[in-house]
């Protein structure tokens, strides 16, 4: 019994290719974590500023939101496996510049803003080629639930052990070393991408303008409302719910008096809840209504952030940042596998950039947010509203969470997609 389990579970990785995938994103995506958690850390020790927390993550993340669209674009334009060695490449590079900037020991905000909003523009034809490139690279298509599954999985874990390992070497060694050691990262992943074996590529025929594809993917998501919906309500969330985390060094040196490494492990214990969601998502029964574990989730991180926000007995608030990751877990798990599954072929890639649009461009302008109300108001009322616009939030998609499981376009292969959605996750 339990050996079916397990195989159920990791079936993705009977896939040669995404199993490389898989290793290469595993190691990148720990030093993402890593150089997201240095940067955070370097911003609020120069200025003490939770308005220039929320600018730094606006900086790295606000160009995605500008240049999605052009990146879904161009990653149902070409083949999206050269577009990923170029954006991982460039990435590279990026950690790199940013490694020498600061072990010169000669750096300004402003100059770390720059290199951040350089990432963002990088990540906005990233991630357009990246998810849709998953795809490809299963055999079987039965099996791409469970690999979307264990993407969560890898990033949920990249976040459990990136911000711990930067919160050491940051107090051991510096800034400069976490970035150093993310740049090296992305090694594996180009080694990984070019040990892929992909079937030739073909070039779409007939391309339109740039104008037309933007009308086109409009009108889809329009007449596609179980799609635009989920996108909708990730944008709300994205925006006046996800962005606590700009919030958390400020928790760590002040309301709990410690380092970067409480900062690190206040990072990781929200990371724990994440790969707690993970498993149970992975758990669910067959015939399971994603859209009810989201409204559930939704309350669950409401919670965990409103509990947080106030308790300052440190033990105790981890075990709220557990619940605060269990519920923000699901909110890009199950929309990602909602519209992964459900959205057509050639517009797959489109679909993913308004669903980049709406976290790209929505936390950042949150970050923004967030760290104004809380010169105003403090942290820690600051992040009390946070978990009570979840609330909001949910009442506001109640109706369209509780009608039941996905309505069905007049397609076979959208019944056959969800059907594996419900059977697999």
């Amino acid at each position: 019994m339990k050996t079916g389990k397990k195989i159920t579970t990791f079936r993705a990785f009977r896939n040669r290719n995404y199993s490389l995938f898989f290793g290469g994103q595993s190691i990148s995506q720990i030093g993402t974590w890593m150089q997201r958690t240095g940067v955070s850390w370097v911003i609020y020790t120069m200025t003490h500023s939770t308005f220039m927390l929320g600018l730094a993550i606006f900086a790295s993340q606000f160009p995605s939101f500008l240049f999605s669209l052009l990146g879904g674009i161009v990653a149902d334009r070409h083949h999206r496996y050269k577009i990923l060695l170029f954006t991982q490449t460039a990435s590279m590079i990026q950690a790199v510049l940013l490694a020498l900037l600061v072990l010169a020991k000669h750096y300004t905000v402003w100059e770390i803003l720059s290199l951040s909003v350089i990432l963002g523009i990088i990540n906005a034809f990233d991630v357009p080629a990246r998810q849709p490139l998953v795809h490809e690279l299963i055999s079987d298509k039965t099996e791409l639930p469970n690999a979307m599954a264990l993407n969560s999985s890898m990033v949920n874990l990249a976040r459990l052990i990136g911000p711990a390992l930067s919160g050491i070497v940051l107090q051991k060694f510096g800034a400069g070393f976490c970035f150093v050691l993310n740049a090296l990262s992305f090694i594996a992943v180009i080694i990984s991408l070019r040990l892929l074996k992909l079937p030739p590529y073909k070039k779409s025929l007939g391309k339109k303008k740039i104008a037309s594809d933007l009308s086109e993917s409009f009108s889809y998501l329009k007449h596609t409302p179980n799609i635009s919906m989920i996108i909708l309500m990730l944008t709300a969330i994205s925006l006046l719910v996800l962005p606590f985390d700009t919030l958390l060094p400020v928790f760590a040196k002040v309301i709990f008096n410690g380092d970067a490494v409480t900062f690190g492990y206040i990072f990781s214990f929200i990371g724990i809840g994440a790969i707690a969601g993970t498993f149970f998502l992975a758990s669910l029964k067959p015939g399971t209504n994603l859209k009810i574990v989201l409204l559930i989730n939704t309350i669950v991180m409401g919670i965990g952030l409103i509990f947080f926000s106030h308790v300052t007995f440190f033990p105790l608030a981890m075990l709220f940042a557990i619940l605060a990751g269990f519920g923000a877990m699901s909110q890009g798990t199950i929309c990602i596998t909602i519209i992964q599954v459900n959205a057509d072929p050639d517009m797959r890639g489109r679909v993913i950039s308004y669903l980049a649009m709406a976290m790209f461009g929505m936390l950042p302008l949150g970050s923004l947010l967030i760290g104004l109300v809380s010169q105003h108001i403090g942290v820690q009322d600051a992040m009390l509203c946070e978990g009570l616009m979840a609330f909001f939030i949910t009442g506001i998609f109640y109706k369209f969470l509780r009608k039941g499981k996905l309505e069905k376009n007049n397609t076979k292969g959208f019944e056959e997609a969800e059907d594996l959605v419900m059977e697999k996750i």
